[in-house]
C-alpha cells in the first residue's frame, strides 16, 4: 500500500520537551490534512543510556496523552539528528479512506491497516530496554516480543516484509565477539525456528549510541492478488551469501562458521493497481567488498548507484510484467552518516539526486568499520 511520508526537524532548537511539542503539533496538522499516522520514528542524541531512557519515556508519555487509545507504533532511537536540533521525527501515513486500527500488546502500541493488498501490521520500538551490555540477551528478548505481537494478530515471522534492526555499539567487540555478528546469530536462530518461507525481509541494520537492541517491523498478510518478489542487485552479492572473510568477531561456541546478515537487497510488493519497493539499508559495497574507503563522496555516489539499480523499472519488469517502464518514484530516504563532519556533503549529494523526496539524516555507526554512510528508501512503482 502506498504511504505518505513526512520528515521534520524542529523549526526552533530547544530542549527535548520543547522540540517534541513542535513535533506533536506537526502530527496534528498531518491528520487535519487527511492522513492517519501508521508509525512514528524519533531520533534523539543523548549523553548516556539513562538520558536516552528518560527521553524515550517523556516522548511515550506525551504521545499517550495526545493519542490515548489511538497511539500509532512509535520508536525512539539514540541517533542524533542534524544540528542544532536534538530531535527529529519521521511519520509514516496512509490516507483516511483506509481501515486503520490502533492496538497494544505487551504495552507496545502497534498499527494494523487493512487494504486490497491485505493486512499490514506495523510495530516499532520493540525492545526490553534492558541488557544494554549484552547484545545476545537484548536481541533474544526483542525477537521474543516480535513473535508475541505477530501471534496476537495471527501472524508469524513468515509475514515480516520489512525490518529495522538498531544495535547498540554495533561494531564493539567484547570477548572476541562483535555486537553485530552476535545479533546476526540471534536473527538466524529465530528465522530458522519461526520462518519457513523462502527468502528474507528487506531490512536495515545500523548502530545506535547506547547498548541494547530495538526492532521495528512491517508484517503483511497478503491478499490472493498480492505478489512479493525479492530484488537483487547485479553488482552486489546477496548479503546472506557473504563469505566468512567479511564477517567480524569470533564464531559462537560450538559453531565453525558465522552466519551472515539475512535480508534481501529490496522487496517488491505488487497487486492489481499498485506496487511498492522496500529498499534495504544500502551502502558502498560492490560484490561483498567496501568501495571508497575513507572517501565519503565516492561512497555516497556508489550507494546511490546501488539504490538506482534496485529501483530500475526495466529490471523490475522482469519480476512483474505489469510494471510500467517509467522510473520508480522515491517516496522516502533515510540516511545514516557515521561522522558529523560529513553531514553537509552527503546532504548536498542527496538533495541533488533526490529532489523533493522526504529525507532524514542521522548520526549512526554503519555495520562495517570502513563504511561511512548508508541509505534506505521506499519507492512507488507504477503498474500498467
Amino acid at each position: 500500500m502506498p504511504k505518505a511520508y513526512f520528515t521534520y526537524l524542529p523549526e526552533v532548537a530547544g530542549t527535548v520537551a520543547e522540540e517534541i511539542e513542535q513535533c506533536v503539533g506537526k502530527i496534528g496538522g498531518i491528520i487535519s490534512d487527511g492522513y492517519l499516522p501508521v508509525k512514528l520514528n524519533f531520533f534523539a542524541g543523548s549523553a548516556d543510556l539513562s538520558a536516552f531512557l528518560k527521553t524515550r519515556e517523556y516522548i511515550r508519555n506525551r504521545l499517550m496523552e495526545a493519542f490515548r487509545d489511538s497511539c500509532p507504533a512509535f520508536c525512539v532511537t539514540a541517533q542524533a539528528p542534524e544540528k542544532p536540533a536534538v530531535l527529529a521525527m519521521e511519520v509514516t501515513c496512509v490516507t483516511k479512506n483506509n481501515n486503520v486500527g490502533y492496538r497494544k500488546h505487551l504495552d507496545i502500541p502497534y498499527t494494523v491497516v487493512n487494504s486490497d493488498e491485505g493486512t499490514e501490521l506495523w510495530a516499532a520500538g520493540v525492545s526490553s530496554y534492558q541488557y544494554h551490555d549484552d547484545t545476545r540477551n537484548a536481541a533474544t528478548q526483542a525477537f521474543e516480543q516480535v513473535n508475541s505481537i505477530l501471534a496476537a494478530e495471527s501472524m508469524s515471522m513468515n509475514n515480516i516484509v520489512r525490518q529495522w534492526n538498531y544495535i547498540g555499539n554495533i561494531l564493539k567487540i567484547s570477548e572476541g565477539r562483535q555486537n553485530y555478528q552476535v545479533f546476526n546469530e540471534v536473527r538466524n536462530e529465530y528465522y530458522t525456528r519461526y520462518r519457513s518461507v523462502k527468502g528474507y525481509p528487506a531490512a536495515t541494520g545500523v548502530g545506535m549510541m547506547h547498548g541494547g537492541v530495538i526492532l521495528d517491523f512491517c508484517a503483511l498478510r497478503p491478499s490472493d492478488e498480492t505478489t512479493i518478489f525479492p530484488v537483487e542487485n547485479p553488482h552486489q552479492l546477496n548479503a546472506y551469501n557473504y563469505g566468512q572473510q567479511v564477517l567480524k568477531g569470533a564464531s559462537p561456541d560450538g559453531q565453525i562458521l558465522r552466519h551472515p546478515p539475512q535480508f534481501e537487497r529490496a522487496l517488491l510488493i505488487s497487486n492489481r493497481s499498485e506496487a511498492i519497493l522496500h529498499i534495504s539499508g544500502t551502502a558502498s559495497i560492490i560484490g561483498q567488498e567496501t568501495v571508497g574507503t575513507g572517501d565519503i563522496e565516492k561512497q555516497s555516489l556508489v550507494t546511490i548507484g546501488n539504490m538506482n539499480l534496485l529501483s530500475d523499472a526495466e529490471r523490475l519488469q522482469k519480476l512483474n510484467a505489469r510494471i510500467h517502464p517509467a522510473e520508480s518514484r522515491y517516496s522516502l530516504i533515510r540516511v545514516y552518516i557515521r561522522n558529523r563532519e560529513d553531514f553537509n556533503i552527503v546532504r548536498l549529494i542527496c538533495d541533488e539526486r533526490f529532489p523533493g523526496v522526504p529525507a532524514l539524516f542521522v548520526n549512526a555507526d554503519i555495520c562495517r568499520d570502513d563504511l561511512l554512510m548508508e541509505v534506505e528508501a521506499e519507492a512507488d512503482v507504477s503498474i500498467i
